[in-house]
């Protein structure tokens, strides 16, 4: 046995990257500053990964904003429109990441999705016609020989060729048997380059593998790797795959001329029956994933040693089920979690010690074992009977909303008395240095409760009167008191445990801070009512609740394992569900329940979809506003994803309005909705919130007329694609602004028109 991982947290142990790159856009420091940080937290990664005794170190893993974008610029998939900016190397790479408006031009970024089924995002790889895919960067060169110098020989990661093909966003009638050869030659350049630096191993990451697998797919995926595997200029190929198992690939890999396989035991389901039903090549060596690289749990030793004694292989090496992007960096930073917590718990750092562990006990040392063995002897915490009886005795009328969406429909028509693209936002404001301040000084003890309190009353006004300035028609509070939208709602409920430091990155300079459900969740006490109450009495215009939903709460937190996810959905659903009914009661008439993450956890395999996830996903949205009034309307907000093939469970959510993240897209999901006529109300998003630039009035009116060429104007709201949290005061106002200039602007014209 021996040992490795598939990939590192990059973003440094206290975000010291995040805050550099940020700088760096506010050209605070320099491109060369900027270097330096990314130096020392590379060095660092690899010190801490080579003092925990993991005996394959990775090189490359490591990024600026996105490894999937890395490997784009790298190959010289860069689109025409950012290359005729001029701009420097390093701001061309933000530039796709970021949009860019200044003095060299105005460009939108590259579209953005959810990167396989987790919170993390990448950027969507442009081809077309002009594209020339060839080796023009150094980025994986370097930074092997960076290691190198510091005495580590690395295994070099990059995104392989099937997966990076797959990824992409096709243009003027090409398709990713287009670019084979030309990929194929490139691919080609970075093995005999890395052979001559001296690398002994590369691993081609190809997570797409545990997709379902047509046969042209399977066909692409030969005619890439024949032949790069026919000369491999003495290198030693690792195929890595995660998420999953790769049933339908596993003999065409285990019969290519790969030296190393990775395959995932975690989630993985038909992974340990391939190989024992199958076999597993003599000559190859299998990299088993049997630390779960997603989760934050201690590993079980007994659980994870019988596993590896069922794995029928010569060669084994120990890893990870997925790159440790996924978890915080170390446990080490949670200097307020009790000890008690804290020994159930396991970070990236401490997933390197079961790796090393679980080899030591495979060669006689038994030390560790015993230690695991009585720690999972005793239960973890004491069960919450009352809302485990509560989730059992649901039933099916509890899942459904009555009257029917129509008849909601014109009730809401009648009670609202909107106007035609009724305007808003997704529910949070800018969160400005001063209500982060605000929040630190609480946390402190250097302000009350009152003061902090009546910080957030001062800004609420602010933001109400802004948006009836400018001409909203529904508004929101802004959210100045929450510090995330997952995390706010678990500070309040009965079941989480939450962290000081542990950070994961979502995208970019984007982190999250996702809470644990240690135990069973229950609401003791109203969350939103008081803000959303306050904010409704400062404006006859109505106000919308903001609620996070719960499959979003299950998915953007750390979950159980002792129990299914159906079952801790249904109890924060529960929660949730008391929460809407209180607004009700205190006079909120619309609700927004956020789903962003709905489809993020959709099984990768489309078979298992409405077996194993929407069939309780679905449902535990339905709950929370099943009792609702017919005049209480309820939003959804749903984040980046591709929506268009489960379009139809999006629309049995029976929600009365949704908006979607779909600007990046170019709106093509709209086409979908067509199609599939589809009947909830929707605010596609008429700008990305996620890049600094300031869409024009005439910009947002063309979008809603795009808009309205696939969508009937009584089905349409207007609003930005997210929330405004992370963006700045000066860009969101400005940008609001010519969103609701625009909206009225379209209504004279459709009066014109008589419409």
């Amino acid at each position: 046995m021996t040992t490795t991982i598939i990939g590192y947290p990059r973003i440094g142990s206290h975000r010291e990257l995040k805050f550099a790159v940020q700088k760096y856009f506010k050209q605070e420091i320099t491109a060369e500053e900027l270097a330096q940080t990314a130096a020392e937290l590379r060095r660092q990664n690899w010190q801490t990964i080579s003092a925990a005794g993991i005996t394959q170190l990775t090189s490359n893993d490591f990024s600026y904003y996105d490894t999937t974008l890395d490997t784009a610029t790298l190959l010289n998939i860069v689109p025409k429109r950012y290359k005729a900016l001029n701009l420097s190397p390093l701001d061309e790479y933000f530039a796709q990441a970021r949009g860019y408006q200044g003095e060299h031009g105005d460009v939108t970024a590259l579209s953005m999705k959810k990167w396989f089924n987790t919170n993390y995002h990448y950027l969507v790889p442009e081809f077309d016609a002009d594209t020339d895919v060839k080796v023009v960067g150094t980025k994986i060169f370097d930074e092997y020989q960076e290691a190198k110098k510091q005495g580590y020989q690395t295994r070099p990661v990059l995104l392989g060729p099937y997966t990076l093909l797959q990824l992409g966003a096709y243009e003027a009638d090409t398709k990713p048997a287009d670019f084979t050869q030309a990929v194929v030659a490139a691919y080609d350049s970075i093995f005999t380059t890395l052979a001559e630096l001296g690398a002994d191993w590369l691993q081609l990451d190809e997570p797409a593998l545990v997709k379902d697998q047509t046969e042209a797919d399977l066909e692409l995926f030969t005619d890439l790797y024949k032949p790069l595997l026919a000369n491999k200029h003495g290198l030693k190929i690792l195929a890595q795959t995660y998420f999953g198992d790769v049933r339908d690939s596993y003999d065409l890999l285990t019969a290519l001329d790969f030296d190393g396989l990775g395959l995932d035991f975690v989630e993985g389901d038909e992974t340990l029956d391939l190989v024992k039903t199958k076999g597993f090549p003599a000559d190859k060596t299998l990299f088993a994933g049997v630390i779960n690289g997603k989760n934050i749990w201690k590993a079980n030793y007994d659980k994870k040693l019988a596993l590896i004694h069922q794995i029928p292989a010569n060669a084994i090496v120990l890893t990870t089920s997925c790159s440790l992007l996924h978890v915080p960096y170390t446990i080490e930073n949670e200097e307020k979690l009790a000890p008690k917590y804290k020994q159930y718990l396991a970070f990236a750092k401490e997933k390197l010690t079961e790796l090393t562990d679980l080899d030591h006990v495979l060669n006689g040392d038994d030390a560790a074992l015993k230690a695991n063995q009585a720690l999972f002897a005793t239960p973890r915490y004491e069960e919450n009977q009352a809302i485990i009886d509560q989730v059992a005795a649901l039933k099916e009328a509890d899942f459904h909303r009555e009257p029917s969406f129509d008849e909601r429909a014109a009730i809401q028509k009648a009670e609202f008395n909107l106007p035609e693209l009724p305007t808003t936002t997704i529910g949070s404001f800018p969160q400005t240095r001063e209500v982060r301040r605000n929040r630190a000084k609480y946390k402190r003890g250097e302000i009350t409760k009152a003061q902090y309190d009546q910080f957030n009353r001062d800004q609420i006004k602010a933001c109400v009167e802004f948006q009836e300035k400018i001409g909203l028609d529904v508004l929101v509070h802004g959210e100045y008191e929450r510090n995330d939208m997952v995390e706010y709602f678990g500070e309040k409920l009965d079941g989480f445990l939450f962290t000081q430091n542990a950070w994961v990155q979502s995208y970019g300079t984007r982190c999250v801070k996702p809470p644990i459900i240690w135990g069973d969740v229950s609401r003791n006490a109203p969350i939103t009512v008081a803000e959303s109450v306050y904010a409704q009495s400062l404006t006859d215009k109505p106000m919308k609740g903001m609620l996070t939903g719960p499959v979003t709460i299950l998915n953007w937190s750390f979950p159980r394992e002792d129990i299914s996810k159906k079952e801790t959905t249904l109890q924060i659903a529960l929660a949730i569900q008391a929460e809407v009914l209180d607004l009700e009661k205190n006079g909120i008439k619309i609700i927004q329940i956020d789903e962003a993450a709905l489809r993020e956890k959709l099984p990768l395999r489309k078979s298992d979809w409405y077996s194993r996830y929407l069939d309780w996903a679905i449902p535990a949205f339905r709950l929370v506003g099943s009792k609702v009034q017919p005049t209480t309307q309820i939003h959804t907000h749903m984040c980046y994803s591709e929506f268009g093939d489960i379009i139809d469970a999006i629309d049995d959510m029976d929600a009365d309005v949704i908006s979607f993240e779909a600007s990046r897209a170019d709106l093509t999901l709209l086409d979908t909705l067509q199609q599939d006529h589809f009947k909830t109300h929707v605010g596609p998003g008429v700008y990305d919130i996620h890049s600094p630039r300031i869409p024009s009035e005439s910009e947002v009116a063309g979008t809603i007329h795009k808009i309205l060429k696939k969508v009937p104007l009584n089905n349409v709201w207007i609003n930005p694609d997210c929330g405004l949290k992370t963006r700045g005061t000066t860009e969101t106002t400005a940008s609001l602004e010519n969103v609701v200039a625009a909206t009225k602007q379209v209504r004279q014209e459709l009066a014109h028109e008589g419409r």
